[in-house]
């Protein structure tokens, strides 16, 4: 399993490593709504939650899942913007500029993305904007995640405008509360770190540059494919005449364990990596329980699956849709993972929702945790 992007014919110039205050804004938001994902950030995580306004803490919670399961390409608006740049902007107010520009059919396939999952690779598939077929299976996958999540998204398809102009309004109150602060701190590090990759990429080559942004990543001898690897498939190609050429790779503080790539049809492809090292992992409990935990994450299937666990709460019909399976199918392959204790299920209203248990998983090895979120 990868995420490859086409590079070929690509000029050395067009691969540009840089900052993004909203790409981070975003990486920001998850680890507030994820902190189990990062527990090396439990004193920031833990200060700026307290610290919320609790009008501010209730309106995240409206549009959580922008950020919180999956990563919303909206964060990233200077990947979408046909003839633009395809480079991030200096400043969190110049990118909340760009994503303005995004048309509204882009916005609103980017912002539900998480009932999506399954048409990524394929551009979403037709507008929930103007196919009512879409905008039905758009919304029942909404309303299996909550009724928050469905509230929001019939607001967005019903007033795209309004929508835009309330979350360009919740981004910039985040910018006021905690996160001005917290780029001031965070930008020198960052931009240090895409000059110093800058130069390697010069000096030393595309192999050796990439090896420094992560591990995960590597290019073919021919210099035409970068391959990273992720328990997802997918492709990308940095020369798309419809979008504009080029590849960015963007560095993040909040990021580990995930390394992300942007690589949906028609959007130039990003690269989003972590900076800094994993803590060593914990030792994990009884041999017997390691061995039943272990022949439990085998199957392939069932470490698929983990992944998606491992983000956000899904229901038994949600994983089927995302991972081409029946619904017995996941249900068979979710009791063994139930069995050997690494997930839980609660209801929410008339849905079943199924979510891994990061704390049990993170003590078998931080390999695995790193892995599953990449």
């Amino acid at each position: 399993m990868s995420v490859t992007i086409d590079i070929a014919g690509l000029p050395a110039e067009r691969i540009v490593f840089a900052p993004s205050p909203l790409a981070e804004l975003c990486m920001a938001l998850h680890a507030l709504s994820q902190p189990a994902h990062h527990p090396r950030l439990t004193s920031w995580t833990t200060a700026t939650s307290a610290s919320l306004d609790p009008c501010l803490a209730d309106r995240l919670l409206e549009a959580d899942f922008l950020w919180r399961s999956s990563f919303s390409d909206i964060f990233m608006p200077f990947a979408g913007i046909p003839g633009g740049s395809g480079l991030p902007a200096a400043t969190l107010a110049e990118e909340l500029d760009v994503l303005d520009r995004l048309d509204d059919e882009r916005f609103v396939g980017a912002a539900l993305e998480h009932c999506r999952l399954a048409l990524y690779n394929e551009g979403g598939g037709p507008s929930p904007l103007k196919d009512p077929a879409a905008r039905a299976r758009a919304l029942e996958l909404a309303a299996a995640r909550g009724p928050r999540q469905l509230h929001f998204s019939v607001r967005l398809l019903d007033d795209t405008a309004a929508v835009r102009v309330w979350l360009r309004r919740l981004l910039e109150d985040c910018d006021e509360a905690f996160f001005a602060r917290t780029w001031e701190r965070l930008e020198p590090g960052q931009s240090a770190d895409a000059r110093h990759k800058a130069e390697l990429l010069r000096r030393k080559g595309l192999a050796a540059a990439l090896k420094d942004v992560s591990t995960a990543l590597g290019v073919d001898e021919g210099l035409t494919t970068i391959t990273a690897d992720k328990m997802v498939h997918g492709t990308a190609t940095a020369t798309d005449p419809r979008i504009g050429s080029g590849l960015v790779f963007v560095p993040t503080n909040f990021g580990w364990p995930h390394l992300l790539v942007l690589h949906a049809p028609e959007w130039r492809p990003v690269v989003h990596y972590p900076l800094g090292t994993p803590e060593p992992a914990s030792g994990p409990g009884s041999v017997e329980l390691l061995q039943l935990r272990m022949e439990a994450l085998a199957h392939p299937m069932r470490m698929m699956l983990c992944r998606s666990l491992a983000r956000a709460p899904y229901t038994t019909s949600e994983l089927a849709n995302v991972h081409g399976i029946t619904a017995p199918e996941v249900s068979r392959h979710l009791a063994v993972l139930k069995r050997a204790g690494l997930m839980h299920t609660r209801r929410q209203g008339r849905y079943a929702q199924h979510q891994l248990d990061l704390g049990t998983v993170a003590r078998i090895g931080s390999d695995f945790i790193e892995g599953i979120l990449r």
